[in-house]
């Protein structure tokens, strides 16, 4: 499956949204997930093969040096009607892969993906919610809070680096949205755990909604269990990423760190 890029925005200094269409994503469709990613395969500059491709025919056929990068991000928005697809891509200069390729991708550019698939959304049951994250863990964040019930007390708490960095958040619930800067902070890894260690939490059970940078995961993952008493059953939890570590690093060693954060509480 791949898209053809329809139109690229800088929405904040660190965010392009990149709207996918054409003909390549004919049978695209979201699960009820409100999180629905997809798996991106980017090819290397100079990759001998042209721009829509298998991503598994390139592994079984060529030197591992031309096999497309793997990249995973969330469906901002799924237009069925229009058949386009609108991904946010966090851009920081020339580091990374995905990254760069949606700073410079123009009208035309072919995206060849994967999926998609997801498993949270919001629990329609739950007396109230609580998503958490950097930027990284934005897109979905914002695709879900339009599927918090009416009403209902929902907190967020967004880090990034500051105010220009902020987007227009909305729901039908009842929003409790605190933007965290790292901008001038003495300790910006900590700030999500600690926005929440003095949060005064609406009655009743929580559902939860808690990505982004692993170590800060890890945190905001143990207050919630071991201070707050949530059940692991009630909180969607997963490190995006890795401070000082390439994507390709982190792959690596994730699933031992995984192992190790469900461990700790």
């Amino acid at each position: 499956m791949y898209g053809r890029v329809e139109s690229t925005t800088r929405v904040t200094p660190a965010m392009v949204r990149v709207v996918l269409g054409g003909e390549g994503l004919a049978g695209f469709a979201t699960p009820p997930g409100t999180d629905a990613y997809v798996n991106l395969a980017i090819a290397p500059p100079g990759a001998p093969y042209g721009p829509v491709f298998e991503p598994a025919e390139v592994r079984e056929e060529q030197p591992q040096e031309w096999w497309p990068a793997r990249r995973r991000y969330t469906v901002r928005e799924w237009d069925a009607e229009q058949g386009l697809l609108t991904i946010d891509f966090v851009v920081h200069g020339d580091e990374g892969v995905a990254g760069p390729w949606a700073a410079a991708a123009g009208p035309g550019d072919v995206l060849v993906l994967e999926g998609p698939s997801g498993g949270y959304r919001p629990d329609p049951e739950a007396d109230w919610h609580l998503l958490v994250g950097d930027e990284s863990a934005l897109p979905a964040i914002a695709a879900s809070l339009p599927h918090v019930p009416a009403d209902r007390p929902v907190v967020v708490r967004v880090l990034c680096d500051d105010p220009d960095h902020e987007l227009p958040l909305e729901t039908p619930g009842d929003l409790d949205l605190v933007w965290l800067h790292r901008a001038g902070a003495a300790d910006p890894a900590g700030l999500l755990v600690e926005s929440l260690r003095g949060l005064d939490a609406p009655p009743g059970r929580v559902h939860a909604f808690v990505h982004g940078e692993a170590d800060e995961i890890r945190q905001v993952r143990r207050h919630l269990l071991a201070d707050r008493g949530l059940p692991r059953a009630d909180m969607s939890c997963s490190p995006y990423w890795r401070r000082t570590m390439t994507d390709e690093a982190w792959r690596r060693v994730k699933r031992d760190f995984v192992a190790a954060m469900e461990s700790d509480a």
